[in-house]
């Protein structure tokens, strides 16, 4: 199969593009590009102009770890556990109203990126205990009702001026794809549902962590980028997706990936020394391969925005963009945390405001 992967890259490097021309049933509002570091929204960079305590805003994209947006839990024996304080039920179709109503608040802050994920994350924060989240079926075809989810996510995004990084596989959800064919079967799904749809403020994550337990190899560090470089080769009406994949906390990327991505991925868990954050963003622009593309911290779970020195402060130091990572912890109450299920998509916490405070800081909040 890895053969086969390289020859379809080979053929889409001749010319044999994966074409959806013409199938576009949006025009989109918001297009995302990269222009050497700097991320740019609709021909202008982003947050232009804009610096903070002397350092340049301009051009990042500074973002959250929202990946719950299209959540659902298939295993009935799980399902119930994710029921909402007031009805005891779990609502996947709640759960995506009450996160597109909660976008244009976030977007007011100045926040404009977040991560979803069509595999989600740990509903609980971290680790996987038997329940089934995927956009995919076990042969990797999409199912319709995470599709629909996730259309009316991409269209609020694209109304407001938001760009979403859009994972694809997650580490414990990855096994219910059946086998590598599988597993291409689905990237090329959604890529094409994508391309169909006309979306351009979708810059597409692989899978999250990509060096953390994945049962299928094409989706291990050694062979990911074969995965970026197959979404490289489809295009719909002269335009490709963006493409890149991120690694656990801590790690710096591999030369195959950093060679492959259009952006580089950092995640900052486990980085208690905020002086670390610098030093990954030193580290991975020594990384062979690495040509000027933005860094971006896409999961982070350290705070402290009331601190002079803390991860968000240092990786925008270091010119690189930074995301919030929050779920809910022992003992805590529905309003905290981002990426537990149920999940309350307001700004309703100390550290959400924290956050939030720290973001309309940097950026000066409102449209950009």
């Amino acid at each position: 199969m890895r053969s086969r992967i390289r020859a379809f890259i080979v053929l889409g490097i001749a010319g044999m593009l994966v074409s959806y021309s013409g199938y576009s049933q949006n025009r989109p509002r918001t297009i995302v590009e990269i222009r050497g570091e700097q991320f740019y929204i609709n021909g202008k960079p982003t947050y232009p102009g804009r610096y903070w305590d002397g350092h340049k805003i301009e051009g990042l994209l500074i973002n959250s770890r929202m990946v719950q947006g299209i959540f659902d839990d298939l295993n009935a024996e799980t399902r119930n556990q994710f029921g909402y304080p007031d009805t005891q039920k779990w609502d996947p179709d709640r759960n995506t109203d009450e996160f597109v109503r909660a976008m244009e608040l976030w977007y007011r802050h100045g926040l404009l990126a977040f991560t979803l994920n069509l595999q989600g994350g740990s509903p609980t924060g971290y680790g996987n205990k038997g329940w089934i989240n995927s956009a995919f079926d076990p042969k990797g075809n999409l199912r319709p009702d995470y599709m629909a989810r996730l259309d009316r996510i991409l269209k609020r995004a694209d109304e407001l001026g938001m760009v979403v990084m859009l994972g694809l596989f997650y580490f414990g959800q990855d096994e219910h794809l059946e086998d590598e064919k599988a597993v291409i079967n689905a990237v090329d799904n959604a890529t094409g549902w994508l391309l169909r749809k006309g979306y351009r403020n979708v810059l597409i994550e692989i899978n999250n962590e990509c060096n953390i337990r994945y049962d299928h190899a094409i989706l291990q560090p050694e062979r990911v980028h074969e995965l970026i470089e197959w979404v490289k080769q489809k295009e719909g009406n002269g335009y490709r997706l963006l493409v890149s994949t991120s690694y656990g906390g801590g790690a710096i990327p591999k030369p195959n990936v950093v060679q492959a991505a259009d952006y580089i991925l950092l995640h900052g868990n486990g980085v208690e020394a905020p002086a670390r954050i610098t030093k990954m963003v030193e580290q991975t622009r020594q990384v062979e391969g690495y040509r000027s593309q933005p860094i971006v911290f896409n999961e982070d779970d350290h705070f402290g925005f009331d601190q002079p020195v803390n991860n968000f402060v240092n990786a925008i130091k270091a010119y690189a963009s930074w995301g919030y990572f929050d779920y809910r912890k022992a003992g805590e109450g529905f309003n905290e945390g981002y990426q537990s299920i149920p999940a309350d998509w307001g700004i309703n916490s100390d550290r959400k405001r924290g956050f939030f405070d720290k973001v309309k800081e940097i950026t000066g909040g409102g449209e950009n």
